[in-house]
């Protein structure tokens, strides 16, 4: 089983519209998804009771309110998490998986939480001793904008302590596609894909690597 955790300790940065997204785009290749849902607003568990019946099955878990008990055989574990999520809550999330993507926005204020929140994080790992993997997204970009660029210059320059560099996979546009998709309890990549096709391209750098070694601690 993969587990993959969307995490950043600001609201509002898009945890869930990657959360539902991967979700999808998993369950459409035939495999068997659980969509784990740690943040009391239950966006992710909304989303899965707008779905369609005959869309490709995704299995929600309300994590907020119980122990999660993830079914045997599941393929990927997709993991929404809360805003403001510190101390034993974080550390337990992180436990549970095997990557991290970190969606952040084109904002000062949102880059300089993330700045601090990557090094919180990357701290957390050193003392649990987790080989979890760290990757970056932008979301909710509007392109040629300075603060796209200031962004896109932040991620990648983002290292750990060790020097490493962490990925930074993609620039998410801000797409009304995703508004729709959130709305019916679909994916982007549930339309037509000449509707959606600059969003799909997008997303081709974070399934490569997601599905890709890179993503998984050293066995």
């Amino acid at each position: 089983m993969h587990s993959i955790l969307l995490l950043n300790a600001k609201g509002g940065c898009g945890k869930t519209t990657l959360a539902t997204n991967i979700a999808a785009y998993y369950a459409l290749q035939g495999k068997r998804v659980v969509l784990a849902d740690f943040d009391p607003q239950a966006s992710s568990m909304d989303w899965l009771g707008a779905r369609p019946a005959d869309r490709p099955r995704i299995r929600g878990l309300a994590a907020w309110q119980n122990t999660i008990r993830v079914p045997k055989k599941t393929d990927y574990l997709i993991i929404d998490s809360p805003a403001a999520v510190s101390g034993k809550p974080l550390a337990t999330l992180v436990k549970q998986a095997d990557s991290i993507l970190i969606p952040i926005l084109p904002s000062p204020i949102d880059i300089r939480a993330a700045e601090h929140f990557i090094g919180h994080l990357n701290a957390l790992r050193r003392v649990m001793n987790k080989k979890v993997k760290l990757a970056t997204v932008a979301n909710r970009v509007r392109e040629n904008t300075l603060a796209a660029g200031d962004l896109d210059n932040y991620l990648e320059t983002v290292k750990l302590p060790s020097g490493k560099k962490v990925p930074y996979l993609a620039l998410l546009r801000a797409s009304q596609n995703y508004i729709r998709a959130a709305e019916s309890g679909l994916s982007i990549f549930e339309f037509a894909p000449a509707k959606t096709l600059p969003d799909r391209e997008h997303w081709e750098r974070i399934f490569r690597w997601l599905d890709s070694k890179r993503s998984r601690p050293a066995a």
